[in-house]
């Protein structure tokens, strides 16, 4: 039995037996921002398709604002995806925008006033044994929550 398995397992890939989620950027929001950096809170949305639950054990992620990358990196996950379910997450991202290319500054600026596109790309690592991690990409557009003057610490 356990070389069926064996032989199965090396037959069938993970996207041949796992549905892949739908993953979206549900909102981003400005934590903090100063003149040294800025904080952000990315909010995620994932729709699992599969009949059984995703334990999530790592996130790798990038996303992209009208073509720039805005964040991208790669945390511990902690949280499972229901049958046929949904379940939400956050990642907090830290940036310094004064290094960051003036058209991405731009972006973000105008992200306040009017949606933009994004997209996100990345994986999931996935607690099942034998699995490899789980790709996903959306596209969409969204709009930052406005920053008010005390945020922006100015006196």
């Amino acid at each position: 039995m356990l070389a069926t398995l064996c032989l199965l397992t090396a037959c069938a890939s993970t996207g041949d037996l796992i549905g892949v989620p739908n993953v979206n950027l549900r909102n981003v929001e400005i934590a903090d921002i100063d003149f040294t950096g800025q904080t952000f809170l990315l909010g995620f949305d994932v729709t699992n398709p599969n009949p059984f639950p995703l334990p999530i054990s790592t996130v790798s992620y990038v996303v992209e604002l009208e073509g720039y990358r805005f964040a991208s990196g790669s945390t511990a996950g902690g949280f499972t995806v229901p049958s046929s379910g949904d379940a939400e997450f956050a990642i907090s991202v830290e940036l310094d925008l004064m290094k960051t290319a003036p058209q991405l500054l731009f972006i973000i600026r105008d992200s306040v006033k009017r949606d933009v596109a994004y997209t996100l790309r990345g994986e999931f690592g996935l607690n099942i044994p034998l699995t490899e991690p789980v790709n996903f990409e959306t596209n969409g557009a969204i709009r930052m929550q406005a920053v008010s003057r005390q945020a922006l610490k100015v006196p």
